[in-house]
């Protein structure tokens, strides 16, 4: 009976599956997976583009992967299905773990798959056109730096559709965020501040800051992914519209200089939808010092239908969870979205894999929790009381979110009532 089972044991090692190798089994899942952050030039700390660049990093990889930190994903699986998931499939995890705890081996480089021919400094490939601010801006040592603006002419001689759009700044140590709007012609938001030169809003007096912000185009903080739209939806950029560049950089001792770009990829077709940005917000709220579950709310009621595309919860440090859920005109509810756990390094965007038509009366409501506990490690100061501001020790409270419609429909309709017609007393 024993030479039977020693047997069985036997042939079991035998046919047992071979342990992972990096070029046959793991370059795969690095390169559908992390490769777009971790290779020279990008955020990711270290590259993953080799055997030489990645062994080192084997138990770290084995770590992060097991416990969801890496690919950064926060989205509760339990509501929405999105068309960008970042998190790992479980057989994924299972191949990086197996490969760590098979000794990391090497194997054949000819099993290697082809190289992903990443786009030099760009995410969304290489661009149609690179709009960036003219000249560069120097950041100082010490100190709290105001948002800074430039304007830029797109230099658009007629309407231009923009498939996907990437925000980059070249000094990412200090950049805390870009955010580009387009500002159409007309629009007096911003009117006499000089073109291509770096200004602060509250040089030009009220007359200045007069007008509707533009649509946000691109944006750019830590961990957030590029715009880019399915075929058939597109942003809108007038002819002759400008970008205007919203800049934040943040001091740590050492100078800085950064020229911020934005880097767009036009629609190759006509469109027949139009992708704008919207928010439901809340600036009005004190959290206590101390307070480790301050919630804060926020609605947004749709005046006109439009299609829901893609949500995105932004806090600062002291975010600890995020909802978006909405009500639909015959009261029927749904959580779309819900982050269980924030994290104000990773700006991610959630698109939705089958989007959502939005009748006009449907309310999205967005529901945001900080902790301003000793408890939370990145609290700037748990004795303060915290107000909304600009700066990464405020708070911010903002459910952004991208509609589609109708190019021929205006997405002020979206924001606020129509007007009813004057009754003239004939019978229509």
């Amino acid at each position: 009976m024993r030479v039977v089972v020693a047997s069985l044991a036997l042939s079991a090692v035998a046919f047992a599956a071979p342990a992972p190798t990096f070029y046959k089994d793991v370059l795969p899942v690095l390169e559908n997976n992390c490769q777009g952050c971790h290779r020279p030039g990008e955020p990711g700390p270290m590259s993953f583009m080799s055997y030489e660049s990645t062994r080192p990093w084997a138990k770290s990889i084995k770590q992060v992967v097991a416990t969801k930190k890496m690919p950064p994903w926060f989205a509760d699986p339990a509501n929405g299905h999105f068309a960008n998931d970042r998190s790992l499939s479980a057989a994924d995890v299972g191949t990086l773990v197996a490969w760590v705890d098979g000794g990391a081996k090497a194997g054949n480089p000819k099993d290697a798959p082809k190289p992903i021919a990443f786009a030099e400094g760009w995410a969304i490939g290489q661009p149609d056109k690179i709009i960036e601010i003219p000249s560069s801006i120097d950041i100082p040592t010490s100190g709290t730096l105001d948002y800074k603006y430039v304007i830029v002419p797109t230099g658009f001689k007629e309407d231009t559709y923009v498939q996907s759009a990437e925000a980059r700044p070249t000094d990412r140590e200090h950049c805390h965020h870009i955010l580009s709007f387009i500002r159409e012609p007309g629009n007096p938001w911003l009117k006499g501040a000089p073109v291509g030169v770096p200004f602060f809003p509250s040089q030009l007096g009220k007359e200045g800051s007069a007008g509707g912000f533009g649509d946000n185009l691109a944006g750019y903080a830590p961990g957030m992914v590029p715009e880019m739209l399915k075929p058939g939806q597109a942003k809108l950029v007038k002819a002759g519209s400008d970008l205007v560049f919203q800049l934040h950089y943040t001091t740590d001792g050492k100078p800085g200089s950064d020229k911020s770009r934005v880097g767009l990829v036009f629609s190759k077709t006509k469109p027949t939808e139009r992708v704008v940005s919207m928010a439901a917000t809340n600036p009005k709220f004190a959290i206590p010092p101390g307070d480790a579950n301050y919630r804060v709310d926020a609605k947004f009621v749709f005046q006109d239908d439009a299609q829901l595309v893609m949500m995105l919860p932004h806090m600062h440090l002291r975010g600890k969870d995020f909802e978006f859920r909405i009500t639909y005109p015959d009261g029927t509810k749904e959580t779309l979205l819900n982050v269980p756990h924030y994290d104000f390094n990773w700006q991610l965007s959630y698109y939705l894999a089958n989007q959502k038509k939005m009748p006009k009366g449907t309310v999205i409501e967005c529901t945001a929790h900080f902790d301003n506990s000793a408890n939370n490690p990145a609290n700037p100061d748990p004795t303060k009381e915290v107000h909304f501001g600009e700066q990464s020790w405020d708070e911010m409270m903002f459910g952004f979110f991208d509609v589609a419609i109708p190019f021929d429909k205006n997405p002020m309709d979206i924001m606020r009532p129509k007007q009813a017609k004057p009754s003239t007393g004939a019978v229509e």
